[in-house]
């Protein structure tokens, strides 16, 4: 490689860099992809246990235990709640805070800041939502009465499973492929939040909302001014804002809208440029998700997963009867091939149209497989599905059939066509570091050496 050329290819690399932001959103980044892989594996086997109980001999005493009853009603503020019904609405509402804390990161301080890096991700999320919507719809349009309502199921992303799975597929794939996958995810979880909020909220009853602003604000007010205590302490959060936390949720149960948007809104509440004296290398923000990631992905979600994928499919008979109803198709039909069209399009459309740049690391073909891997809609999905029907409904168990089916479709794609794409850049990793002549340095880097091809198909 002559010098030229060879400090052109270190430019190109050194630019490439620059382009995906700071270090330190690089690092931050690297970590919420290790946490929410790890979180994905337990995910797995929360789920696994869950379909095995429900259709073992144990399974009286494991729906026994899902719909026993904990908790009190006050007069009409009701507290009263199935044990399946606190890990829906009580335990989701820390893996929506979660989101709601890394959208308020990602959105502030983070790449989607930039009006230019946010576009790209942001329409391919819209039409990886939009797609499966519309194919779910078209498909039930003539099915059973009120089929309809599960128009949002296959409409997100399951960002454990999803990450969870590209781990095991693409150890050697480019950096840039995972960071989109979790930057559309997140995107992905703002529209599921806002479709919750919109469309999946009833019989609302607003004294509950505006008595809500008091422990909101308070919230706020502690969250601001005590920064460096909360930082310091671990104890201190959970004695000062946890309960102001409940407080909010349990007035949100009430209030009619889902009681999981009360972790978003307080998630917004948390400052995320830090002004205290211990400096601002980490914000509030930061310190929460670090804190609170691990018990959302490690206990919230797979105990929520434990008692929502439990299906008695009834058998083959049973499962047979549940993949031939529209409501599953439809979901399946939307996960799997929806997302793929909805993203891979809409991305396409936005490159051409608006002339933005999808990151020079991600090609085409990366892009499918990826889309693919989005079609793993696991836990919003189940939420959905409960939202959707009600559990005595056989569209109730049809849905969540649906979704269980499409996570592992996605995934077989997905691994058909990222696995090929990992042994290729597995064999230009190997290449770039191979040392023939044992000097320290890598042979593309050597005057003799031929310059690797830098264009990957």
């Amino acid at each position: 490689m002559t010098s030229r050329r060879r400090t052109e290819h270190e430019s190109r690399r050194r630019r490439r860099i620059l382009e995906r932001g700071t270090y330190r959103e690089h690092l931050r980044i690297e970590r919420i992809l290790t946490q929410e892989t790890t979180g994905g594996f337990v995910l797995l086997g929360a789920t696994v246990l869950a379909l095995v109980l429900a259709n073992s001999p144990l399974a009286p005493a494991y729906f026994g235990v899902r719909d026993a009853h904990l908790g009190f009603d006050v007069g009409s503020f009701h507290l009263n709640l199935s044990i399946g019904h606190w890990a829906a609405d009580g335990l989701l509402a820390i893996f929506f805070f979660l989101a709601g804390l890394e959208l308020k990161m990602e959105f502030t301080v983070g790449d989607l800041r930039s009006p230019g890096k946010a576009l790209v991700p942001v329409v391919a999320a819209a039409g990886g939502v939009a797609v499966p919507a519309v194919i779910f719809t078209v498909i039930n349009v003539f099915g059973p009465p009120g089929a309809l309502t599960g128009w949002a199921i296959p409409a997100a992303t399951d960002i454990a499973f999803a990450l969870a799975v590209l781990a095991l597929l693409g150890s050697h794939l480019p950096s840039a492929v995972r960071t989109f996958l979790l930057t559309l995810a997140i995107v992905d979880d703002l529209i599921a939040i806002l479709i919750i909020a919109i469309f999946y909220s009833s019989d609302l009853h607003l004294l509950y909302l505006v008595l809500a602003i008091v422990p909101i604000a308070a919230y706020r007010l502690l969250a601001t001014r005590a920064e460096s205590l909360f930082r310091i302490s671990y104890g201190a959060a959970w004695f000062l804002l946890l309960p102001l936390g409940a407080i909010t949720w349990a007035l949100f149960l009430n209030s009619g809208v889902h009681a999981t948007i009360a972790g978003v809104v307080l998630a917004f509440m948390v400052p995320v440029r830090s002004r205290t004296r211990l400096g601002a290398k980490y914000s509030l923000a930061e310190t929460f998700e670090h804190r609170f990631r691990p018990l959302s992905s490690g206990i919230a979600v797979p105990v929520f997963a434990f008692f929502s994928a439990g299906v008695a499919v009834g058998g083959a008979s049973g499962l047979l009867e549940a993949w031939e109803s529209s409501v599953a198709i439809g979901v399946v039909v939307g996960l799997v091939c929806g997302k793929i069209l909805g993203i891979v399009g809409s991305t396409f459309l936005v490159t051409r149209l608006q002339r933005a740049n999808l990151d020079p690391d991600v090609r085409w073909m990366d892009l499918v497989g990826m889309a693919a891997l989005a079609g793993i809609g696991f836990t919003v999905s189940l939420l959905v599905s409960e939202l959707s029907f009600e559990a005595s409904d056989p569209m109730h168990d049809h849905a969540k059939v649906g979704v269980l089916t499409a996570s592992v479709l996605a995934a077989v794609v997905g691994a058909v066509i990222l696995l090929p794409r990992d042994r290729h850049y597995k064999r230009i990793a190997e290449r770039e570091a191979a040392d023939a002549d044992a000097d320290g340095v890598p042979d593309v880097f050597g005057g003799d050496a031929e310059e690797p091809s830098d264009q990957r198909p």
